[in-house]
């Protein structure tokens, strides 16, 4: 089983929700680096967070019962730092794309969106704060787009959690409820029914929030007909629920992304994958990686390279019927590589000779990670904005990323038209790849369900924040479709990248240290 520590943030101080700073201080003043997402390191820039992090599925308290009386706030603790809250029209600028999705999906005004967003950035910290200061109490956040952009807030003791947000200034909008059970006493169960079931916290059995309930993911780790899962349940002493973790209709989002050969590497772009039968794949990059100390390798899917199809050594091409451009190798290591959703992760280092192709030419002033930002052509709300490369600045845990939230995604999947030179990805005549925005729906699958159009060869693809360039997960998998985006509900689901950092570092013992890189790969060695 899998150890990991607990991330404390304490003495948070909202002050104000619109257009306004919130800070977390230490108790002389002075401001440290948060740890409700992660912040860049030196080397290639990777960023993990700081201190011991938080398990997915889990909080800080510890696990304590709620208690019968209100909660009295903590000390500032020492260790907590800086989270900031932008003035809501300076987030909305940085994200037009999710402005017109919450638009054009709620028939909003463009104010009311920005406000929703400074919500949205807001709820990160809040939940810090509550899960410091009132353990016991706190039940959960979730953002509510049906009912009106709405913050709500789970509380088994309503008063404690009212007094704990009293000072943010949009009461209207941020609401508290009352629950069975707080957070961490949930978390705690999970973790005890993991322990009972040999399975993992976060990933096989998790928490859902909104129900306030546990969610035992069955299908892959845990058998739907487990001799101990009922009387794990039954032990566990909260509400419970079986699910399958992934549905016999969901369809895996992996073959080809199109041409974008130029340096930096970046998320959002092709790489074709030749099988074992002689067939091409492929998927579409993640996010840059470092691993040990300065070594840069690429984060796509796990299913593009593992699996029944790939017993040899994979090696991935970009335009593989263009000028086949050489970019990464299957890793000998099998700690870089598994697909077992959320599990489903491929950490590649670049072939012999292709990282040159691929870094920020020697001596470049600024070398930030990107991701692709590619208008869709079907998609009029790009019009505003034009396609532009996203800065990766990090990313957000798994356990603090709430739905409501509104993130966008980038694929690369394509069937090509009479004439074209690509693979055919199987995504359907009519699907354009590019970067769409939409809402995040839930993580009771382990993952990060999401309400957003992609197609097979858009796997591996990333999720991120439009406004602040955080890092949410890749695609892993979905609903069924083919062709031009139709279906406003669609759901697919991404592996968090939290996840899978934790879990590679885990089964390497620390030994590999990988790392989300928040600076592209520069010229110099290549790894291996």
């Amino acid at each position: 089983m899998r150890t990991r520590g607990r991330m404390i943030v304490a003495g948070l101080t909202v002050i104000g929700l619109i257009g306004a700073a919130v800070a977390v201080t230490r108790g002389d003043g002075a401001e440290r680096p948060s740890t409700t997402a992660a912040a860049a390191e030196e080397g290639l820039g990777s960023a993990t967070t700081s201190g011991a992090s938080t398990a997915p599925g889990a909080t800080a308290s510890g696990g304590v019962a709620p208690g019968s009386q209100t909660e009295q706030k903590t000390e500032p603790n020492a260790t907590s730092g800086p989270v900031r809250v932008r003035p809501a029209q300076v987030i909305a600028q940085a994200a037009p794309e999710s402005v017109a999705y919450l638009r054009d999906r709620y028939r909003i005004s463009a104010t009311e969106a920005a406000r929703r967003l400074a919500l949205q950035e807001l709820s990160a910290p809040l939940a810090a704060r509550l899960t410091e200061q009132v353990p016991r109490s706190y039940g959960g956040m979730w953002l509510d787009q049906e009912v009106g952009g709405v913050l709500t807030v789970g509380a088994t003791d309503v008063a404690a959690v009212r007094a704990a947000v009293a000072e943010v200034t949009d009461p209207v909008n941020v609401r508290v409820v009352a629950v069975r059970h707080a957070l961490g006493q949930l978390a705690e169960a999970a973790a005890a029914i993991a322990v009972t079931l040999d399975a993992s916290p976060g990933s096989d059995v998790v928490v859902d929030p909104r129900a306030n309930e546990i969610v035992v993911l069955t299908g892959d780790q845990i058998t739907a007909d487990d001799p101990r899962l009922a009387e794990a349940r039954r032990a566990a002493g909260v509400p419970t629920r079986t699910q399958v973790r992934t549905p016999a209709t969901n369809v895996p989002k992996a073959c080809d992304p199109r041409y974008c050969p130029q340096a930096p590497m970046r998320g959002g772009i092709r790489l074709d994958v030749p099988r074992d039968d002689g067939t091409v794949g492929g998927c579409t990059t993640g996010f840059n990686l470092t691993v040990g100390v300065r070594d840069a390798y690429v984060l796509t899917a796990g299913h593009c390279v593992v699996g029944g199809r790939h017993q040899q050594v994979d090696r991935t091409w970009h335009q593989f019927l263009g000028p086949k451009v050489p970019v990464t190798v299957e890793a000998p290591n099998p700690d870089l590589a598994e697909n077992a959703y959320p599990y489903d992760y491929a950490i590649m280092p670049y072939q012999a000779g292709a990282l040159p192709r691929w870094t920020y030419p020697r001596g470049a002033r600024s070398t930030p990670s990107l991701v692709n930002y590619w208008c869709v052509a079907d998609n009029p709300r790009c019009a505003t904005s034009g396609s532009r490369d996203v800065r990766i600045t990090g990313y957000v845990p798994w356990s603090a990323i709430q739905s409501g939230w509104v993130v966008c995604a980038t694929g690369a999947a394509y069937t090509p038209k009479a004439g074209e030179q690509y693979v055919d990805s199987g995504a359907g005549a009519g699907y354009v790849p590019g970067t769409r925005c939409g809402e995040i729906t839930g993580k009771s699958s382990g993952g990060i369900d999401v309400r957003i159009c992609a197609r097979p060869g858009d796997s591996g693809g990333p999720l991120f924040t439009e406004a602040d360039g955080k890092a949410l997960g890749i695609l892993s998998n979905g609903d069924p479709g083919q062709g031009a985006c139709t279906n406003p509900n669609e759901r697919n689901s991404y592996a968090p990248i939290s996840t899978i950092l934790e879990r590679v570092n885990a089964r390497s013992g620390g030994r590999l240290r990988v790392r989300l890189a928040t600076s592209g790969p520069g010229a110099g060695p290549v790894a291996r």
